[in-house]
C-alpha cells in the first residue's frame, strides 16, 4: 500500500536552506542542524522516541529569521542515561558550544533535565513540553525491555506508533501526526531499540541547581502520549516555573501549533537574557554560521548546491543569505499575532478523501504500508519452515517402516 504522505511545502523550502551534519564522535554519529548566527548562545532542541532533528524545523527556520541561532539534533545510540550525559558533553565540546539552552519534548525533556543535573554548570535554561521526571512507570509497561535490543525493526516501529493516538484530527494535529510517522520510516533498528532503552532504563531526575525562573513548561492541554500524572509531577517538581500551556496541539505541538510555540520559545529565550541579533540575518558570513565547519560531513541529498553557495571552501568569503520562508511555513512575525494565530499556518499535504455513507473521511495511516509487508513475509518463511519440518518427519517415518520391511 503507498503512502499517501508528501513533505510540506515549507519543510522542502527548509532543507533547500539550511544543511544538515553528520559528524562522528568517538563512537557515536551525530546527525544534527545548526542554523543562526553563531555569536547568540544557542537553543539546543532534543526530540522524543519518534522524533528526529527535522521535527524543529518550523523553530529553526522562524527564530533564525530573527536573530537566534538554533541547534536540532538527534538522539545517537546511547543505550543509558550515563552514556548520554558523556556523549551530549563531547558533542557540545566538538562543536565548541559552551552554554546553551535546552528545549525537549517528551523523552527529550527527560534527557535534558537529565543533563542539567549532571552538567549544572552548562545549561543556562530550559524549556520542556509534555515531558516526565522519571522513567518507572514506562519500563513497568514494556515487560520485554531487557530484550529490546534483539526485538525486530518492524515490532519496534509498531510500538512506537501505536503509542501516537490514532483516530480523527483536526488537519493541522492531523498533518503533524503524518510527519512524524514519516520520520520514524527514517529510523534504524538500532536508534528505535536504543531510545526505548533509554525510556527503560530505571532512572530519575534529582534535584537541579538551575532555579525555577529559568525554567519554561510548555504543555497542551488536549491530549498527549505522557500521562497527565506524570506531567503534573513535573510542574510540582519546579513550582516557580513559568508555564505555557497549549489549548489544543496534540503530541507535536511544535509541528501542529508552531507559531505558539516559537513565540513561547522567544519569550523564554528574552526573560533568560539571551540577545537576538537580527542584524547577523540576512547576510551571514560562512564564518559566523552556526555549527562545527572542521567536523561537519557532506550533507545529504542538497550537499552539492550548498557546496556551489558557500564557495565549496571553508575559508570562502562567500555570504549566506537566508530567504524567507514561504507563505505556507507560518513563520510571520509573531510579535504581531495572538497565541492562536497558528491557525493561519498552512502545509502542502496531499489528502486521500474517500466516499463513505457518512461522508468524507480523512485517511490516516499511522502504521506505516511497510509494517504489513514484514508479516506477510514472516508468515510465509514460518509456513515454508513448518512444511519442510513436516515432509522430513515424513519421509523419516517411511525410511524406517521400508528399512523394516526390508
Amino acid at each position: 500500500m503507498k503512502s499517501v504522505f508528501s513533505a510540506p511545502g515549507d519543510y522542502v523550502h527548509f532543507k533547500s536552506q539550511v544543511p544538515l551534519h553528520k559528524i562522528p564522535i568517538g563512537t557515536k554519529q551525530w546527525r544534527y542542524y545548526d542554523f543562526g548566527p553563531k555569536a547568540v548562545p544557542p537553543l539546543i532542541c532534543l526530540p522524543g522516541t519518534a522524533g528526529t532533528a527535522d521535527v524543529y524545523y518550523k523553530q529553526i527556520m522562524s527564530l533564525s529569521m530573527k536573530g537566534y541561532r538554533v541547534i536540532s539534533v538527534d538522539i545517537p545510540r546511547v543505550w543509558n542515561n550515563t552514556e548520554w550525559i558523556q556523549a551530549f558533553e563531547k558533542f557540545l565540546d566538538a562543536i565548541d558550544v559552551h552554554h546553551i539552552h535546552l528545549y525537549g519534548t517528551s523523552l527529550g525533556g527527560f534527557l535534558a533535565q537529565l543533563f542539567a543535573q549532571h552538567r549544572p554548570r552548562r545549561v543556562r535554561s530550559l524549556v520542556l513540553s509534555n515531558t516526565f521526571l522519571e522513567t518507572r512507570s514506562f519500563s513497568a509497561a514494556i515487560p520485554w525491555a531487557p530484550i529490546v535490543s534483539w526485538t525486530p525493526s518492524f515490532l519496534l516501529k509498531r510500538y512506537v506508533l501505536t503509542g501516537i493516538r490514532d483516530g480523527h484530527h483536526e488537519p493541522f494535529i492531523a498533518d503533524s501526526v503524518d510527519f512524524v510517522v514519516s520520520q520514524v520510516e527514517t529510523l534504524s533498528r538500532e536508534d528505535l531499540a536504543s531510545r526505548l532503552s533509554l525510556t527503560t532504563d530505571d532512572a530519575s531526575v534529582g534535584p537541579l541547581l538551575l532555579s525555577d525562573s529559568f525554567m519554561t513548561i510548555m504543555d497542551t492541554n488536549d491530549y498527549c502520549a505522557i500521562p497527565q500524572q506524570l506531567k503534573d509531577q513535573l510542574g510540582e517538581r519546579y513550582p516557580e516555573a513559568r508555564r505555557a500551556y497549549l489549548k489544543t496541539g496534540g503530541d507535536f505541538p511544535f509541528l501542529s501549533r508552531p507559531d505558539e510555540v516559537n513565540l513561547h520559545l522567544q519569550l523564554h529565550l528574552r526573560r533568560v537574557g539571551v540577545e537576538a541579533r537580527p542584524d547577523l540575518v540576512h547576510n551571514i558570513p560562512k564564518g559566523d554560521l552556526g555549527g562545527s565547519p572542521s567536523k561537519e560531513s557532506n550533507e545529504d541529498d542538497f550537499d552539492k548546491s550548498h557546496e556551489d553557495d558557500r564557495g565549496g571552501s571553508e575559508n570562502s568569503p562567500a555570504k549566506y543569505e537566508i530567504n524567507p520562508t514561504p507563505e505556507s511555513s507560518g513563520s510571520s512575525n509573531l510579535d504581531k499575532q495572538p497565541l492562536d494565530s497558528s491557525e493561519c499556518c498552512h502545509l502542502d499535504h496531499e489528502l486521500a478523501l474517500y466516499a463513505l455513507p457518512g461522508g468524507f473521511t480523512r485517511r490516516k495511516n499511522i502504521v506505516p504500508p511497510g509494517t504489513s509487508v514484514h508479516f506477510v513475509w514472516e508468515y510465509i518463511a514460518i509456513f515454508h519452515l513448518l512444511h519442510h519440518i513436516s515432509s522430513l518427519y515424513i519421509i523419516q517415518n517411511y525410511s524406517s517402516e521400508f528399512r523394516q520391511v526390508v
